[in-house]
């Protein structure tokens, strides 16, 4: 039902493109039906000379349409042949005593040739209709008002309603050259699928691509495969597709492709895809953008490696200036104030030795999944040694600093990378914390069940009542380099890495990280992790 639906309205859309065969076709079967109808009641068929000749004329008419070279285009490259061949049929088969109705079927040619030819089309065609239909029709039948009236109309009522034809499908080529003029200056491929997933518009930026990744060529359906490569270099199968997705009707965003075989001329794509719906609801097509972000992926890894660079680069002398400070701290004879100059040298250079640790950390998470390795760890220990560490950060800052967890909680994983998530954690909770406030610890034990059997889970929450986050920052707060505007509108120190190597250090150990806020009343981050390995495959 669905496709006949589809070809009943290729054949009413004379706006677009129709099949010239459809059309043809459709209007013969009305001159049939009009003919028979009459005949059943009037003169009968075997005695009506005029409507067997026209009959007979459409039929062979018809015949040609479908036959003719190139699928029906002896319509469109003779169309005034046609249409006055067309016309001629109706005006035989209206030669009876009676009269007949068919003349209202006059204007589906002036339509057709409305649509080929604009105005002028809908003028030859009423001029047609007058000389072919109306005329013989008053000779045949005398003149009566009834009559005149019969010859009349049918040819004006074609060309106006040619005319209105006319002017729609102008408008609509007007419409549509500009549509692709500005789809065509637009920097990232766009196409148009219907429900079939055909491809019914592209702009000039996707055939770039579509030439890259199929250069012998493109048949206009969604799922082909071609030189369409995942990011560690596998194919892209039938069902991977972008446009198979979106076909089928899922909507996605950045999904990344490479398209090309030779690696100086392919370029990485993020791709998203959304649902067209009439008003009905009912899915009729998608519509896919695709962005080069070849340039971008460049620019990230050079980034990354400069970043790596330099912060190698910073760790050696760091490391002498704070190996030179304890030695001169650790004399007896150092006056006190100066002293006191080291240890604020001291500080410093732990702080900054912890910045290019964030560093080397977020280069090597933009390079891969972090490494861990794991060992049996007591997490209490690990929490109190964090709080520990933080307690004079605290104290200092007017902070209430507290832990909540079990004398003893062992943990099969890497101690030295959770501690680092705790540090960054509750190094986060202080700065946004205002004197008179609280940052808290907890540490508690999920049941197996809900880690399969593979035994438990931990969850381990820091909760502040500080600033609070914006709503507007939460999607982003896992960004390398992003910082919240609470953080930038109160100067609080930061490069926006610690909760971007929170996240990836609980990825690597097969957890996960959650962050709940509400400004000026305070933020929780709740990290999952599993208390043992995830099991191999």
């Amino acid at each position: 039902m669905r496709s006949y639906l589809a070809a009943l309205r290729r054949v009413v859309n004379l706006v677009d493109d129709p099949d010239p065969r459809l059309l043809q076709t459709a209007f013969a079967a009305l001159v049939l039906l009009d003919t028979l109808l009459r005949s059943s009641v009037g003169t009968p068929l075997d005695a009506a000379r005029g409507p067997l000749v026209g009959l007979g004329l459409l039929a062979l008419t018809t015949l040609a349409v479908w036959v003719a070279p190139g699928a029906g285009s002896g319509v469109r490259h003779a169309p005034l042949l046609v249409v006055g061949l067309d016309l001629a049929a109706v005006g035989l088969v209206r030669l009876v005593p009676e009269g007949s109705a068919a003349g209202i079927l006059v204007v589906l040619p002036a339509l057709w040739l409305a649509r080929l030819h604009g105005a002028r089309g809908a003028a030859a065609a009423g001029l047609a209709a007058a000389a072919v239909v109306s005329v013989p029709g008053l000779l045949y039948v005398g003149l009566s008002g009834a009559s005149l009236t019969r010859a009349v109309l049918p040819p004006l009522v074609a060309w106006l309603v040619g005319l209105g034809v006319a002017s729609a499908v102008t408008r609509a080529e007007s419409e549509r050259r500009i549509s692709t003029a500005i789809l065509d200056t637009v920097d990232v491929g766009l196409v148009l699928l219907d429900a079939e997933g055909r491809y019914l518009r592209a702009n000039r930026r996707h055939q770039d691509f579509i030439d890259l990744a199929f250069p012998d060529g493109h048949a206009g359906r969604a799922g082909q495969l071609g030189a369409v490569h995942h990011p560690d270099g596998r194919r892209v199968a039938r069902e991977e597709m972008p446009s198979f997705r979106a076909a089928s009707g899922e909507e996605y965003s950045d999904i990344r492709i490479w398209c090309g075989d030779d690696p100086l001329t392919r370029r990485a794509l993020s791709v998203s895809a959304r649902t067209l719906r009439d008003d009905q609801g009912r899915r009729v097509g998608a519509a896919l953008a695709y962005k080069d972000i070849t340039d971008l992926l460049s620019a990230l890894e050079a980034k990354d490696e400069f970043v790596s660079t330099v912060s190698h680069e910073l760790r050696t002398p760091l490391a002498s200036i704070a190996g030179y400070v304890e030695v001169v701290l650790g004399r007896e004879d150092l006056p006190a104030p100066a002293a006191d100059h080291l240890r604020v040298v001291e500080r410093n250079t732990v702080r900054l030795d912890r910045l290019v640790g964030d560093l080397l950390a977020t280069a090597q998470a933009g390079s891969g999944p972090l490494p861990v390795h794991r060992t049996e760890s007591d997490l209490a220990v690990l929490v109190r040694e964090a709080v520990e560490v933080a307690t004079p950060a605290a104290e200092a800052a007017g902070v209430e600093l507290d832990r909540r967890c079990p004398g003893s909680l062992p943990v099969h994983v890497d101690p030295r990378r959770i501690g680092q998530v705790l540090d960054n954690l509750l190094s986060n909770a202080l700065k946004h914390t205002g004197a008179g406030g609280r940052v808290c610890v907890e540490v508690t034990e999920r049941p197996a069940e809900s880690q399969g059997g593979q035994g438990g889970l931990v969850e381990l929450a820091v909760c502040d009542t500080g600033t609070g986050i914006p709503p507007d920052d939460l999607d982003r707060l896992f960004v390398r380099f992003h910082r919240s505007s609470t953080s930038r509108d109160l100067a609080i120190p930061g490069l926006g890495l610690g909760l971007c190597i929170a996240r990836d250090i609980v990825a690597a150990h097969g957890g996960r990280i959650d962050v709940e806020s509400e400004v000026g009343v305070g933020t929780t981050v709740r990290v999952l992790l599993p208390r043992q390995a995830p099991a191999g495959p």
